[in-house]
């Protein structure tokens, strides 16, 4: 069955896609999020083919967390996460360090049969410092997404995420985490996903593997999690797939599921990735979202859908 995939773009703020009506995604690019929140675009809500929210804006526990978002505590002397920085010895630390990541330009915006691709520009500035309007420019960003419904798969559809970033700000920029700093198997950073709450406590998938946090820290080309909402009862799932051209693949993956549901690809988990001055470094993801659960075998299947999905990216890209 052929889906019909739309577009609204709301003026200086936000991106909206629908598939024959039903909302999957908002992508807002200019965010009115507090300078401790680090602003930054961010995809929220986010919901299944059949209507289910698979997102958690701004938890009381961790209010930086924003549905899914490219969120990197450590940049340099950066905080492009928000928040306290975790500071060997001392614990987490409120610095004057939360930057943002600000939209600069829209250069693509298109729907068409084969899904829908929005790519736009960003700037990134450091904290201001007092008497300044705006902080300095440290990083600058093309950046793009897409969303496609596989024909052949019920109630599954893609999104697609590439980030290509390059270092203008003269100084060494090394993208690590907390586990970089000295914190153990806290390595957090990159693309990060923050489930409904009714997810806590559900099940964390990796080639193999359906159980717990003990899968954290180890490397793998895809991971998810499947959980089950309050008021439907229904189960859904999100897989994350890594791209073979990322930096430090396949990746160490931060998961979490007993304080909350969470899913991200940190290719700076253990190891910083070096970012020097005028240097670039480019990123791609595909998320898959699914209607009902997965055990492992379900988890591989939409894994492909994932990397086929990426496979379409780079031949855009070319």
């Amino acid at each position: 069955m052929t889906r019909r995939l739309t577009v609204r773009h709301d003026l200086d703020r936000s991106v909206q896609v629908a598939c024959d009506g039903q909302p999957l995604l908002t992508y807002v690019y200019r965010p009115d999020d507090v300078q401790l929140e680090s602003p930054r675009p961010y995809f929220h809500p986010l919901h299944t083919l059949g209507g289910d929210l698979m997102s958690l804006f701004r938890p009381h526990d961790h209010v930086w967390h924003k549905g899914i978002a490219w969120s990197l505590p450590d940049v340099g002397p950066h905080n492009f996460w928000g928040g306290p920085n975790y500071v060997h010895g001392q614990g987490y630390v409120q610095l004057e360090n939360d930057g943002s990541m600000d939209h600069d330009r829209f250069t693509a915006m298109a729907v068409d049969d084969d899904g829908v691709r929005v790519a736009h520009d960003l700037v990134w500035h450091a904290q201001p410092t007092p008497g300044q309007a705006v902080g300095d420019e440290v990083v600058r960003e093309s950046r793009s997404f897409g969303v496609t419904v596989p024909a052949a798969a019920e109630g599954v559809w893609v999104l697609t995420f590439a980030s290509a970033i390059t270092n203008i700000s003269g100084a060494h920029l090394d993208i690590g985490s907390p586990t970089t700093k000295g914190r153990e198997n806290a390595g957090y950073g990159g693309l990060f996903w923050r489930g409904p709450r009714s997810f806590t406590g559900g099940t964390i998938l990796a080639p193999g593997h359906a159980g717990g946090e003990e899968i954290r820290g180890t490397r793998a080309g895809w991971m998810g999690f499947t959980g089950q909402h309050d008021g439907t009862a229904r189960h859904s799932t999100l897989v994350m797939v890594d791209d073979a051209a990322n930096p430090q693949h396949p990746p160490q993956w931060f998961m979490r599921n007993e304080w909350f549901a969470g899913v991200n690809p940190a290719p700076f988990f253990s190891a910083e990735v070096p970012f020097g001055p005028g240097a670039a470094l480019t990123f791609r993801y595909a998320v898959v979202i699914a209607d009902g659960g997965a055990d492992p075998d379900r988890g591989a299947e939409l894994a492909a859908l994932g990397r086929v999905a990426l496979a379409g990216l780079m031949g855009e890209e070319h």
